[in-house]
């Protein structure tokens, strides 16, 4: 078997679409073969750039026809970026993976930061809590006190 080519299967959650190929094609589980460098018998293998191959499903038309469609790994790592989004920003989606980082949940327990503290942080409410033994600033009880005597 070739070193270079390495298959999987990508599962995606909506309908998308390929740069270069006109048709929407459903969301569902494709086989690929991905291939990171360049083949033995390439011709320029400092142009050659890294590609996938998905293997498409029949047209109901013609189903015993295979398909398969040729992109390039940018393209197709767009088209999974955008499958997995799901209308979210990528902060968010980036924030989801952090909390769900091993290494990051170790760190919190190991500072006391627990997971709604960070999801105030980050929700774009910036106000403060504050301490309700501490006295509050902008009140005018918090002039020094007089000496009694």
């Amino acid at each position: 078997m070739d070193d270079t080519l390495t298959k999987s299967v990508v599962v995606f959650d909506r309908p998308f679409k390929m740069p270069g190929f006109d048709q929407t094609l459903p969301a569902g589980e494709y086989d690929i073969e991905t291939e990171l460098a360049s083949p033995p018998d390439h011709r320029d293998p400092e142009a050659w750039k890294a590609s996938v191959m998905i293997h498409l499903p029949p047209r109901v038309s013609h189903p015993g026809l295979k398909r398969s469609l040729l992109v390039s790994l940018m393209d197709f790592d767009k088209v999974c970026a955008r499958d997995k989004l799901t209308g979210k920003q990528v902060s968010e989606v980036f924030f989801e993976e952090m909390l769900a980082d091993p290494m990051v949940q170790l760190v919190m327990r190991a500072d006391g930061v627990s997971e709604a503290q960070l999801r105030h942080l980050y929700s774009g409410q910036r106000t403060t809590q504050t301490d309700p033994d501490l006295p509050d600033p902008k009140s005018d009880n918090n002039r020094p006190l007089a000496p009694s005597g």
